[in-house]
């Protein structure tokens, strides 16, 4: 006779928590009969009076599975799994618009996370994979370009690569003839959908930044990374603040803004911010950000509804660079 029955009997209470997982949730559950037909579909007998001692057995080990009385018979149900439905959607979500996550990657992914739950619930995950007009990542291996930076990071080694441009044919190109780039890597940011590396670059002999996702060959190394001295190190902090992906010099300045734009006040620097009315449906509000390109490009977008106030320098600044602005359509 067959060790195969056997088996497939040893089995039973993993075949039954996958079907209950896959087949079962609040809205959908199963009878006694239907677990037998499930089960005999995998080889494996089961006998109704058997059913309630292994759903008993399930859940001494961990599951929470509902039993619920629907006529003269026993339903069944998974009740609460590792994450709730709305939870599994807000990460679909991500994983779909993502844009240093390729589409063919944010699919794996989606369809890894339908595994957490019932296959009903599952088919809704995938109406993130319509995110329309989504500019999405063309390096495939970022995903694992990140695992082998974190590594370095926690091993404290350098890493190497070769960094993506682009000409004016859109076409891709390795930047210096395909250079091979060695830093010394310790922070990677997370900034308007997009990775970056914050590392002492040998080239430059400075801290720099890369984009990860224009990254590739990236190899970690077994040479120690660079000692950073008292001001590098707080310059690759600093870099982790806003506006600070272009550099510049970090300052506290105040804003005069319209009243409309306290919610996007609020949406950029947090609830710590401090509104101070001052006529004419205006404000006035003290902010630490760096005065960089990035700055001035996210200022200017309001038009006469904001202006920098203070320090002077930082107003001067503000006209030079409207000046220059202006000297682009000069005839």
């Amino acid at each position: 006779m067959s060790d195969e029955p056997k088996t497939r009997q040893k089995q039973k209470l993993l075949y039954l928590a996958k079907i209950m997982n896959e087949m079962t949730d609040e809205s959908h559950k199963i009878s006694g009969q239907e677990i037998i037909d499930q089960l005999a579909l995998y080889g494996i007998s089961e006998e109704r009076k058997t059913v309630y001692d292994d759903i008993q057995s399930l859940c001494e080990a961990g599951m929470d599975i509902v039993t619920e009385r629907e006529g003269r018979a026993n339903v069944y149900y998974v009740g609460s799994r590792l994450f709730q439905e709305e939870e599994l959607y807000v990460l679909a979500d991500a994983v779909a618009s993502s844009k240093f996550l390729t589409q063919k990657k944010s699919q794996e992914l989606i369809k890894k996370l339908q595994q957490l739950t019932s296959k009903h619930h599952a088919q809704h995950l995938r109406r993130t994979t319509y995110v329309r007009d989504r500019v999405k990542t063309f390096n495939e291996k970022i995903y694992y370009t990140t695992d082998c930076i974190h590594q370095a990071i926690n091993t404290n080694c350098k890493i190497s690569f070769r960094y993506i441009e682009y000409d004016l044919t859109k076409t891709r190109r390795l930047r210096h003839g395909g250079e091979v780039y060695k830093v010394s890597p310790y922070y990677l940011i997370w900034e308007s959908d997009c990775y970056y590396l914050v590392c002492f670059c040998e080239k430059h002999d400075k801290i720099c930044r890369y984009r990860v996702d224009r990254m590739a060959d990236v190899e970690a190394l077994k040479e120690k990374r660079r000692e950073l001295s008292d001001g590098e190190e707080a310059l690759a902090k600093s870099l982790r603040a806003t506006y600070n992906m272009y550099g510049g010099r970090e300052e506290s300045v105040v804003l005069e803004l319209s009243d409309s734009l306290i919610n996007v006040i609020i949406d950029r620097f947090g609830e710590g911010v401090h509104p101070n009315p001052v006529g004419d449906d205006r404000f006035t509000v003290r902010v630490d950000v760096a005065i960089s390109p990035t700055f001035w490009g996210w200022l200017f977008q309001f038009g006469g509804e904001a202006r920098v106030l203070a320090p002077q320098w930082v107003v001067d600044e503000a006209k030079k660079v409207l000046k220059n602005i202006e000297k682009q359509y000069d005839d």
